[in-house]
């Protein structure tokens, strides 16, 4: 099989770039931007989607396109513009979405209801999709898997983000003969109680939204990236929100589980404070005496738990990789195996009162936890993702789920429409 980097000089070298259609120009868009236009030959950012077409154009500049963009309000200016190899901007999503020549959408927003607008468009003009939106990923992943197979495109997340990374470990980690058993991240912190006024100065030091850093710093972001793990790889939780043992070193893992509870479906789960302190981890499982003989004398342990990681994640340097592996093979990076593993719901952060519109992801208002997804469903949790907007008709002490009976939803959203999809689709 020809490897993705041959495939891409192949590409270049025949004139024949995969096209790509960018839905956001904040912090990691323009990463991407400069990553594909700089670093990838045989791959183009065709066009960029933003709702200030200026920060668009910005991203462009970044990149050092050698022509200035093509400001585009219709769906002829675009394909005319990727006719011509010049790059376009525009503020609606779904011209690129739509236009002829454009290979792949990637979804950078990080929104989910604007998000889910942006990958069904996507898919239903036969796009290929790349979500560096892991709370899209999370909260709808396995029925815009079930669309994409249904339109014989590919729905995946990216390497270099955690899933991503981990993802490709466990495909490494199973070729060696080992069992895959348990994968998650690496956090140097995780305090649920966080808030977009703890948080304020350090987003300003790196340059990134309060309630991003927030949703990070308490662990929502976490939890919404080990679903999109343990969806792609069948695993489920060993018990709600996970376990997030601290240790100093992520060879330590081994130590801190038994083998036997993780022998069924295999766990996620996350380590604080451990060594190198980013990055992605595996553990695979072999009892087999001469394997484990090798393994030992490569310095993996005595076993029969054996620890792989990658001490780094870079999302927008490897997901162009991504990119290619979908649109020139087919080959997704992180996708759900079918139907969801685990679901991740909503905390009250606070005590909150009756009447409260709750403010979502990175919010003052509430924190996310992972678990089983038939317990979520049995239990009627509601899902994080959606969590934003829905009113409260009854009072939630501080750290109690919050459930559907406790909210009234919004009116209308296409989120919600797709989780009773999701749930119509795989029933448990």
């Amino acid at each position: 099989m020809v490897i993705v980097d041959t495939a891409l000089k192949r590409c270049q070298e025949e004139g024949t770039p995969v096209r790509v259609g960018l839905v956001g120009a904040g912090y990691m868009g323009r990463a991407i931007a400069l990553q594909i236009e700089q670093c990838v030959p045989g791959m183009r950012v065709a066009g960029i989607s933003n709702r200030h077409i200026e920060r668009a154009q910005a991203a462009y500049r970044l990149a050092e396109t050698p022509h200035e963009p093509v400001v585009a309000a219709e769906l002829q200016a675009v394909e005319h513009a990727v006719a011509q190899d010049r790059p376009v901007v525009t503020e609606d999503p779904q011209l690129l979405c739509q236009a002829a020549g454009i290979d792949a959408v990637v979804d950078c927003t990080g929104d989910i209801e604007f998000g889910a607008g942006v990958a069904l468009a996507a898919l239903s003009h036969g796009k290929h999709l790349v979500l560096l939106n892991a709370e899209l990923d999370a909260t709808l992943g396995p029925i815009l898997k079930h669309r994409a197979d249904q339109q014989g495109v590919v729905c995946t997340g990216p390497d270099g983000d955690e899933p991503g990374v981990a993802m490709t470990l466990y495909r490494l980690v199973a070729s060696l003969g080992l069992k895959p058993v348990l994968a998650g991240n690496l956090k140097g912190l995780y305090d649920p109680y966080r808030n977009p006024d703890t948080q304020r100065a350090f987003a300003e030091k790196v340059g990134q939204d309060p309630r991003a850093i927030t949703s990070y710093a308490d662990g929502t972001k976490l939890s919404m990236e080990t679903c999109v793990l343990a969806n792609a790889a069948g695993f489920t939780v060993g018990k709600r929100g996970m376990f997030g043992h601290a240790c100093d070193h992520v060879d330590d893992v081994v130590d801190l589980f038994e083998p036997e509870p993780l022998m069924d479906r295999g766990w996620v789960d996350f380590l604080v404070g451990a060594k190198p302190g980013t990055g992605a981890f595996v553990v695979g499982y072999s009892e087999h005496p001469v394997s484990q003989q090798y393994l030992s004398y490569f310095k993996l342990g005595g076993g029969p738990l054996y620890c792989f990681y990658t001490p780094f994640h870079l999302p927008h340097l490897q997901l162009p990789l991504t990119v290619a592996r979908a649109a020139l093979f087919g080959d997704p990076t992180v996708t759900p195996v079918g139907a969801p593993c685990c679901d991740v719901l909503t905390v009250a952060k606070r005590d909150l009162k009756a009447g409260a519109v709750l403010d979502g992801i990175g919010g003052f208002d509430s924190y996310a936890l992972l678990d089983d997804y038939t317990v979520c469903r049995q239990e009627r949790l509601l899902p994080m993702g959606v969590s934003a907007g829905c009113q409260l008709i009854r009072d939630v002490s501080r750290d109690a789920p919050i459930t559907y009976s406790d909210v009234t939803l919004p009116k209308g959203r296409l989120c919600d429409q797709l989780r009773t999809e999701m749930e119509q689709t795989f029933p448990i």
